[in-house]
């Protein structure tokens, strides 16, 4: 390759990668391709089939999660885009359900422009655009649509039990 910044340094194939914080395992990251292109002007790592992000509770439960179909880290900036078929739960059980966002690790914040859905025990909550906090406790929808009950029997059809 002639060019070296366009050349990935390193490609790893089917990675599942576990973090662990003071000795305690936290954190899962699976993916099936890792590219890492540190010599691009602006240094990342894609991930083209997408990634999935788990985190353990002190009995290794996930209890929360973030998947997606494509994701890109811009690892200078501590900074991800993540794209197509957003799926995440946070500690609370609550679901959200978007195509695009970044997530600013340095700043603790995750915020997209595309559509929201959030789906509650009892509601769901439809917009265009968010902000929140990285483990998605604390958001705000920039331009709510609706907010609609939930019936017992849609939430079980919507799959409520399962991790996104």
């Amino acid at each position: 390759m002639s060019d070296r910044k366009k050349a990935p340094v390193l490609f790893e194939d089917s990675i599942t990668a576990l973090v662990s914080d003071s000795g305690v395992l936290r954190y899962r990251l699976t993916t099936n391709q890792w590219f890492v292109y540190d010599k691009a002007d602006t240094p990342y790592w894609s991930f083209p089939e997408g990634i999935r992000f788990e985190r353990f509770d002190i009995n290794y439960n996930i209890d929360a999660a973030i998947e997606c179909n494509k994701a890109t880290y811009f690892s200078e900036m501590e900074k991800w885009h993540l794209e197509g078929n957003i799926r995440a739960q946070n500690l609370s059980g609550e679901r959200f359900y978007t195509e695009e966002l970044y997530w600013d690790q340095r700043n603790e914040i995750v915020e997209s422009d595309k559509s929201i859905t959030i789906i509650q025990r009892d509601k769901k909550i439809v917009g265009k655009g968010f902000r929140a906090n990285q483990t998605f406790t604390q958001y705000s929808i920039l331009q709510p649509t609706g907010i609609f009950p939930l019936e017992e029997q849609e939430e079980t059809e919507s799959g409520s039990s399962e991790n996104p």
